[in-house]
């Protein structure tokens, strides 16, 4: 079996994957989502991709701007980082995962927690 067709963007997912591991081994755990994410940011742009943080996704009902959700990372425009600063990722986060996938169009995700029991 080929598993190189069963993942969209493998190769940029695995760099992001990697790039997480150099933030959490450097950082460790215990440190607010947001110092994550910046030093995600700044090791992502080190491997010369296009980073965009809070990037603003709007949320629309019945032809109706109801809300604004903002990614805490958006790799190439096309893989949305989540960054949690928790003991373990739970069915909540995953399904809220799974929400951006259907209503904002980005076809790939990394869900990373910065933390280990």
């Amino acid at each position: 079996m080929n598993t190189d067709k069963e993942f969209l963007y493998k190769e940029l997912t695995g760099e992001i994957i990697e790039a997480s591991y150099n933030v959490h081994n450097g950082l460790g755990c215990g440190l607010l989502e947001k110092i994550y994410e910046n030093s995600l940011a700044w090791e992502i742009e080190l491997r010369k991709r296009k980073v965009s943080s809070q990037r603003e996704f709007r949320v629309i009902y019945r032809n109706k701007e109801v809300g604004v959700y903002y990614a805490d990372l958006v790799i190439e425009d096309k893989v949305i980082v989540e960054i949690k600063s928790v003991e373990k990722i739970d069915n909540v986060h995953r399904a809220q995962l799974l929400n951006y996938l259907m209503n904002f169009w980005v076809k790939g995700w990394v869900d990373y927690k910065f933390c280990q029991t």
